[in-house]
């Protein structure tokens, strides 16, 4: 049985091959202005997705699966908290409306406490008014992802071709 290599050389291999290369992929990944636009509108989207406690889970997960930037995309969703709970009221009514019935009753205070302290009860109490948010949600995707892909990619363009030496397929994406 070969005896194992440890050497500095092997120990600083493993550590980039195992951790610094695949950190530095996730930061450096999608920096054109387009990529860094769909990060954006896809951040914002999923920041105000309508179920507490579940925007980062949802941002990490959608980020590694569409390889999209980490850092903008949790940043976005940082960003987007202070909209949080007006965009929750309002996604719940959009569903409201969308299914006819009588408006959801909302208690933010209550659904916070229940949600921390006793999730089970959160969603017998709670369920259809979130099934309520998720449906406005829904039906806001297909206009807020374009909205804000169009609005963004325009001015990373413009930012890229201000940045002092920019140069290489970033600098230079054409505009379309």
């Amino acid at each position: 049985m070969p005896a194992a290599d440890s050497s500095p050389s092997a120990s600083r291999r493993w550590w980039r091959t195992r951790l610094v290369d695949p950190l530095l992929q996730q930061l450096t990944q999608g920096v054109t202005p387009e990529r860094v636009a769909i990060t954006i509108a896809v951040g914002s989207a999923l920041a105000l997705f309508p179920i507490l406690g579940t925007t980062t889970l949802l941002c990490a997960a959608v980020g590694v699966g569409f390889r999209l930037n980490q850092p903008i995309i949790q940043s976005v969703n940082l960003l987007c908290t202070v909209f949080y709970l007006p965009a929750l009221v309002s996604l719940i009514r959009l569903g409201d409306r969308l299914l006819g019935g009588p408006p959801s009753t909302l208690n933010i205070p209550a659904m916070v406490d229940s949600f921390r302290h006793h999730p089970a009860d959160f969603f017998h109490r709670f369920g259809s008014t979130a099934w309520h948010g998720v449906l406005g949600w829904l039906a806001l995707l297909p206009l807020w992802l374009p909205a804000i892909y169009f609005c963004a990619r325009p001015l990373l363009r413009r930012l890229v071709r201000s940045l002092p030496g920019a140069k290489g397929p970033v600098a230079t994406a054409r505009a379309s």
